[in-house]
């Protein structure tokens, strides 16, 4: 059955996009996408690896002086914030697109036009995520439109990899006046992620004696065997596909080329398991665990000389977390998505800094920002199609109106 949208949102919706200032709005930001793919490029050709977000954040926060935000300020996280003040008498909303890319400092970041894409790394996560919320500033202000709410507008850092979405986590944690929030990051307008993915990473580091490899032979256990065993043990779980649960152990290190010929003293593995169900993380975390523990005693046992103990750092952890897919703001994303002429469907889940939004217990959507196509993201290969992006811009620009609330459409936000 389709996604049915509740006839109140939908008619505030038509009401919405009925107004003469909202139309303005939408028909600016079409005309004004030459200039926000400029912004976009400008702010791509700066690196900003997750934790070296630095200087993207001055030129973003020089972006939002120029657009006129007020208390414009690089948070002590690193967030970039500009804040569009309200009239009052509505809800206020976060906007955010984060600001860290997947890529060391050192990589060449060059632009590439090429059958009608624009490559380079992290020309579209989330840099394009940047420049939708530039876009939807500039939109505001070239329309007149006056929100009732206040809307902040924030350019975030480390959501990436072992970033783990920290800088929303702090940004929500430090502004409970949020009353929602609105991410930006996946190229596809015709998806709304309202879940959240929990995630949880963990590094384990299995310690013995170490050796010869061949004088200590049968005197010492081997701490990469028992790194292998756990392996072992855990590469044979079996998990459940709804909801929607995985896991992999990403890096075995121990040991050197120089040591060819030694039993290791230390043997590191790293894993990461992920589930739309906070109940099922858990229950697959306590079975890796008890696996290690296992292959502690295994390995131990098989020797009989000495123990094999092991150490853990816990390097991520994210909660899972939903709301109900009829909730308004998830409603309105979905009604505004079909305006805009696209197939909208409900995202399963997703590791976004909507995951932080939920966690906060604030009604949260992340939305794309263009058209359907293959990214490549997270590849040097990366890719942006221009053509018809704004759209995912005008999504944004809508869902805001509709979250904050205006004098002529009450917030949808109860």
């Amino acid at each position: 059955m389709s996604y049915q949208v509740s006839e109140n949102i939908q008619a505030k919706l038509d009401a919405l996009t009925a107004n003469e200032a909202v139309q303005k709005a939408l028909k600016f930001m079409e005309d004004d996408h030459e200039t926000i793919v400029d912004k976009q490029i400008e702010l791509t050709l700066i690196p900003a690896p997750t934790g070296q977000e630095q200087m993207k954040a001055a030129r973003m926060l020089e972006m939002f002086k120029e657009e006129g935000l007020e208390d414009c300020h690089i948070d002590e996280y690193g967030n970039c914030v500009g804040i569009r003040k309200g009239t009052g008498g509505g809800k206020t909303v976060l906007m955010e697109g984060h600001m860290d890319t997947v890529f060391p400092m050192d990589t060449k970041l060059e632009i590439v036009r090429e059958d009608g894409y624009i490559k380079c790394p992290g020309i579209v996560d989330d840099t394009r995520g940047c420049a939708v919320v530039i876009s939807t500033v500039r939109a505001l202000n070239a329309a007149g439109i006056q929100t009732k709410g206040d809307i902040h507008f924030v350019g975030t850092v480390q959501e990436e990899g072992t970033g783990a979405l920290k800088g929303m986590k702090y940004y929500c944690d430090h502004h409970p006046e949020l009353e929602a929030s609105i991410s930006i990051d996946g190229p596809f307008i015709s998806n709304v992620t309202y879940e959240a993915t929990g995630i949880q990473t963990y590094e384990v580091t299995f310690h013995g004696i170490g050796g010869h490899a061949c004088g200590m032979f049968g005197k010492v256990a081997n701490p990469i065997h028992a790194a292998g065993r756990a392996i072992a043990k855990i590469s044979e779980f079996q998990v459940p596909a709804d909801p929607m649960t995985t896991f992999a152990v990403t890096n075995l290190i121990a040991g050197s080329y120089e040591a060819v010929h030694a039993i290791v003293a230390d043997a590191t593995i790293r894993f990461n398991f992920r589930s739309n169900s906070q109940v099922e993380l858990e229950k697959l975390r306590d079975r890796i665990f008890a696996a290690i523990d296992e292959a502690c005693k295994e390995e131990t046992d098989r020797w009989g000389q000495d123990t094999i103990t092991y150490s853990v750092k816990h390097i991520c952890d994210v909660n899972a977390g939903n709301q109900d897919c009829h909730a308004p703001i998830v409603e309105a994303a979905m009604a505004i998505s079909r305006h805009l002429g696209t197939d909208a469907e409900l995202g399963d889940g997703g590791s976004t800094n909507c995951n932080r939004a939920l966690e906060a217990g604030l009604p949260a959507v992340c939305l794309g920002m263009g058209d359907d196509y293959d990214t490549k993201c997270h590849t040097l290969d990366e890719q942006f199609n221009p053509d018809g992006a704004f759209k995912g811009a005008q999504q944004a620009l809508l869902l805001a109106l509709l979250c904050a609330g205006t004098e002529e459409v009450e917030t949808i936000i109860e």
